[in-house]
């Protein structure tokens, strides 16, 4: 039996692990436990270990680290602070698994991941090779990348980027596609009724989703950042429900939350989510007429709902997008005029991050390569 360790640290990174989470828990050849951190353990985000629970999974351990500040000493110490809970962890667990999977880019999953190289834990990071210019994210992906032993990306652009960051030709580098995107096979979406009865938001209106997290390099410029977005939407809730779900909790975060919620009190028009889930917020994506913000998702599963994009600021400039991605800078103006043309559209082009049945390549992957391991 192979024993896995699957580090979460918030709701994105777990809904992308849905389906190979349950597809482990499905084969008796693995041995699954869930390591529990980040924003998952924080009620200002949602405490989203609560949807973890309701989905059957039981967190193996739950390590609480993170600070409610959005300063750049808040982060810089909250990854101290979590490398630190995590040295005493891997102290007492390491022997405990053969491989443990990390996914993305967040600070904290990289601390996680820095605190497991000196006891040689066996890291299987999943989407390196990916640039996100505009986020000091970029930096933790990398580091996470050089720190594993096996890496599953979602394109094969990505996969030759890899190589080259790594400079080891023999790396044991997997092109599977996107993790997300089996989610949209397996997961049952709501009916509109459905989604109306659980949110009290009626997705038969014309609706805007929008997702707007800080961008952390430049990250003194999100002031002027979140005065656009938010004239943009106050102008287009004219027209359209805007349904916002609230950023991640990175560097200038308080900043778009404060506003968002400012803006949900001022218009009827607009509502503010915390944490949608993974089935809801698909749900709302695919009777949304656009999404506008700066998150992956727009970038990786907006064009599998043949959705358009507009894509705000640098935060994930370099990364491989679509057709359906309209790149924009944060100006209202042009935010609220791209809105106008793109609502009436619908991409009919193919989404490049999607290749069948992803988990179970993984775990194929996975049984081929573990007697490597022993």
């Amino acid at each position: 039996m192979i024993r896995i360790g699957v580090l979460t640290s918030s709701r994105a990174d777990y809904g992308i692990y849905l389906p190979l989470i349950q597809a482990m828990e499905k084969d008796q050849d693995f041995d699954l436990k869930l390591i529990v951190f980040g924003t998952h353990l924080s009620k200002l985000h949602g405490y989203t270990l609560a949807q973890i629970e309701l989905d059957g999974f039981k967190a193996f351990r739950k390590i609480e680290s993170l600070l409610l500040g959005d300063t750049p000493n808040a982060v810089a110490s909250s990854y101290a602070l979590t490398a630190l809970k995590f040295s005493e962890f891997w102290e007492e667990n390491y022997r405990e698994y053969d491989v443990v999977f990390a996914l993305g880019d967040r600070f904290e999953m990289a601390a996680a991941v820095a605190a497991s190289i000196p006891y040689q834990v066996k890291i299987a990071h999943l989407y390196g090779g990916e640039t996100t210019l505009g986020a000091i994210d970029n930096v933790y992906r990398h580091s996470i990348s050089l720190s594993s032993d096996l890496h599953f990306v979602s394109t094969g652009a990505f996969k030759a980027r890899l190589y080259q960051l790594l400079d080891d030709e023999h790396a044991k580098i997997f092109n599977v596609g996107s993790l997300s995107l089996e989610n949209l096979e397996t997961l049952p979406l709501l009916s509109i009724d459905e989604f109306q009865e659980k949110w009290r938001i009626d997705l038969y209106l014309d609706t805007i989703l929008v997702t707007v997290h800080p961008e952390t390099v430049a990250f003194k410029l999100n002031e002027q950042y979140c005065i656009e977005i938010c004239l943009a939407l106050e102008q287009l809730s004219a027209n359209y429900q805007i349904v916002i779900t609230m950023p991640n909790a990175d560097t200038a975060g308080l900043i778009y939350r404060v506003a968002f919620e400012e803006l949900s009190k001022m218009h009827n028009n607009v509502r503010v989510i915390e944490n949608f889930g993974t089935q809801s917020y698909f749900t709302c994506m695919k009777y949304s007429k656009l999404m506008i913000g700066n998150t992956s998702s727009g970038i990786v599963e907006a064009a599998s709902f043949q959705k358009y994009v507009l894509n705000l600021g640098d935060r994930q400039k370099g990364r491989l997008a679509g057709e359906n991605v309209i790149h924009l800078p944060f100006d209202s103006e042009e935010i609220v005029k791209s809105a106008l043309i793109y609502s009436n559209k619908q991409f009919e082009g193919k989404n490049l991050y999607y290749q069948p049945n992803p988990s179970q390549t993984i775990l194929k992957v996975l049984k081929e390569n573990y007697a490597n391991f022993s």
